[in-house]
């Protein structure tokens, strides 16, 4: 995820964004391994018009992960119920068909698991789109690499079980895997895939290298032909930057493939009062939403912003409103949520 002062998580990216177009120049290079048979997964990505719903602390803890307007103490039947009703509210408020959710041991492979199950229930119920994502601990774990190999399969064993059934979930199986190199990460998701080949290729999100901020790479690689490709993209990445500046750095990330990629996070501030939908050259935000909706629409790509609901983040495009038991959203920023729509093939172009 990005950052505000909530979380100084994203710090790194800051140095990981200035080596991504070295990286991205060595797109073309093919890393090793044996070619897979599966067909490209589709033409384009625009079915997926979607936002990330969040735990308060960025999705990284070393125990349950509790949504925000969730608890873990909620039974699976009151998790069920309030989570249809945010999920009714991202569709209302802006559109969305798409929630991308996280997931660790802690919350998968002990008891809370039953009751988290009610939210991909409620969410593939509801006709949404599910994309559940592994994300690593706090602390010194929060260093972009598998935490506990004898504790992440068991989770994966037990969510692909519950799920590979349902064509709307699709599986993610690391979310910034920025601690290993490129070609180490492609291993790790070709070893995810030979795992479960059970699982159409078509329904696993296969995360860019780095922060996911290039794909590149993982698509050269043969071994993953036929996935998705998981990108993230975010304008405080530079203090300052013009739109078409923004532009280019967006289409060296992901190179030839944007028929596979998902931008399946990217963000910036919603509740500071900024206008997305009116060119501002002096401001570095608002060139940067405008340049990659209009790009995400432009290369015919899916995105996922972040986050849709994440409590006390200024970058929420949503917030939670009436009695807990029966939650609902409020958009924090109608342009903001506009430039959403306009990815997603609806509205308006900004004015000049």
């Amino acid at each position: 995820m990005r950052k505000t002062p909530v979380s100084t998580r994203r710090a790194p990216r800051l140095r990981a964004s200035l080596v991504a177009v070295a990286i991205a120049a060595i797109s073309g290079a093919t890393l090793t391994g044996s070619p897979a048979s599966a067909a490209a997964p589709t033409t384009d990505t625009t079915q997926f018009k979607g936002v990330n719903w969040a735990d308060p602390r960025d999705n990284f803890a070393d125990d349950e992960l509790q949504l925000s307007g969730l608890s873990t103490s909620d039974t699976y039947a009151q998790t069920y119920i309030k989570a249809s009703r945010i999920i009714s509210a991202f569709r209302a408020n802006l559109g969305a068909n798409t929630v991308r959710l996280p997931i660790n041991p802690y919350t998968v492979n002990g008891s809370y698991w039953k009751s988290y199950k009610g939210v991909i229930d409620a969410a593939t119920a509801h006709g949404f789109k599910v994309i559940v994502s592994y994300w690593e601990g706090t602390g010194d774990r929060k260093d972009g690499y598998i935490d506990d190999e004898a504790t992440y399969w068991p989770m994966w064993n037990t969510v692909v079980k519950a799920y590979k059934g349902n064509s709307r979930v699709y599986f993610e199986p690391m979310n910034e895997p920025h601690g290993y190199t490129d070609a180490q990460w492609a291993d790790i998701a070709a070893k995810w895939l030979d795992t479960y080949k059970s699982v159409p290729r078509n329904r696993v999100f296969v995360s860019g290298a780095g922060y996911n901020d290039h794909v590149t790479t993982v698509c050269a690689d043969p071994r993953l032909k036929g996935t998705y490709l998981s990108l993230h993209h975010y304008g405080f990445w530079k203090s300052y930057a013009t739109y078409d500046e923004w532009v280019a750095d967006l289409k060296v990330r992901i190179g030839d493939c944007a028929n596979r990629t998902v931008a399946d996070e990217f963000g910036a501030p919603m509740t500071t009062g900024l206008n997305y939908n009116v060119k501002t050259p002096d401001d570095n935000f608002v060139n940067y939403v405008q340049a990659v909706t209009d790009t995400f629409r432009e290369l015919k790509m899916g995105s996922v912003y972040w986050p849709g609901l994440r409590t006390d983040d200024i970058y929420s495009v949503q917030k939670l409103v009436g009695p807990s038991a029966r939650p609902w959203l409020e958009t924090t920023n109608r342009t903001g949520a506009d430039r959403l729509a306009w990815a997603w093939g609806r509205g308006k172009p900004v004015q000049g």
